[in-house]
Formats: structure tokens, sequence, C-alpha cells
């Protein structure tokens, strides 16, 4: 099909809606998973991020996100908008896979974007047959999560099917969820990872 006769396809920007909930007990929150019918679809996978800006940080004055994700042997890129305030956390969001992770880095150097955090995690990703949505089990350098991912009624059904209430959700990222947590501590801020590589 001729692109100059669909511009809505190149201006229509997807949504993802999502919400972060903290895990006392993961072990337990992955049982409950499996008992609502979810079957694990990515194993437990070290993930390393990396978000750039200008050293201005324009695109964070903007609310916006650039993100470089090293996952196995899978890179991807991944740009955010504004977040829409609600219940669930909902922002524009657009991204592919690359080739390499690295050559992106160095093509964003030259357009003037260099690293400015990076955080790690192991994520375990779960669905269910069917099902509109994505479970994701989070294991980081400032504790557990659980992050649902899909559309708003689901999340809250999902939620509730395995056994938290809205007072539950988190909305915040992981950039702030660290840096409130280091606050806590009493310790400057730097990069969200662990203590050794790789975990």
């Amino acid at each position: 099909m001729d692109s100059a006769a669909s511009p809505k396809s190149a201006t229509t920007t997807p949504s993802e809606n999502e919400v972060k909930i903290r895990l006392a007990d993961r072990l337990a929150a992955l049982d409950r998973i499996r008992g609502a019918g979810f079957r694990e679809s990515i194993a437990r996978l070290f993930e390393a991020n990396t978000l750039y800006d200008t050293p201005d940080q324009e695109l964070r004055g903007k609310q916006m996100l650039l993100r470089l994700r090293e996952a196995g042997d899978k890179s991807v890129i991944t740009w955010k908008g504004p977040v829409i305030t609600g219940r669930h956390k909902t922002r524009p969001e657009i991204e592919t896979t690359l080739g390499s992770a690295q050559i992106m880095g160095q093509i964003f150097h030259q357009l003037g974007l260099d690293p400015v955090f990076r955080y790690e995690k192991y994520r375990t990703e779960f669905r269910r047959p069917g099902d509109a949505g994505v479970i994701t089990v989070d294991e980081t350098p400032i504790g557990d999560f659980l992050e649902l991912e899909g559309p708003p009624a689901w999340l809250d059904e999902t939620a509730a099917r395995l056994g938290f209430t809205p007072e539950d959700y988190v909305l915040d990222s992981y950039v702030k969820l660290y840096v409130a947590d280091c606050e806590r501590r009493g310790v400057q801020p730097t990069h969200m990872i662990f203590a050794t590589p790789g975990g």
C-alpha cells in the first residue's frame, strides 16, 4: 500500500497501560500466578537497561524516555512519551528490536545523546492463552516487583485474581523508585545495578 494513502499509520502512537506491585514474597506470588492459569512465556532473563538524554536533560524535561534494553541476545530501543495520570500508568510507547545496542549507543552519542541512567533486573514473563495482557516478575537491586501490562480492565481483574487491590499499585518508574530508595538509605543515587555483574 502506498504510504501516502495512509497517513494515520505514521501518526498514531500506541500506548502502554501498566501497574507495578511491590512483592514481599516473590515465591508466593509466582505460585499465585501459576495457580491463576498463567504459564512462563519467557524464562528468567537478565536485563540491562540504559536511558539516554541530552546534557541538559531535554527529554526528561519533556517527560519523554529513550531506552536501550539488552536482554539475552535481544536488543530493543524504546521511546516513551508523557504519562497520562490515572489509576494506571498510561503513556505513549514505540519500540523495536535492534541488531546492536552498542552501535545504537554510538549513534545516539553522535546525535548528542549520552547514557544518563542504567538499571538492571532479572525478568520472568507469564501469559495465559486468550488473555490480552502479560505478567512479569522483576527481581531488582531494590526489591521484587510484579508488573501487569494490558488493557485497563484486564489490569484490575488480574490484580484482583492474584490477591491485590488498587491500593497496591505502584505507578512510579524504576528511576523514581531507585532514587526514593537511595533517599531512604541516605546514599547518593548512581545507577540501579547489582553489586556483582549479572546480579
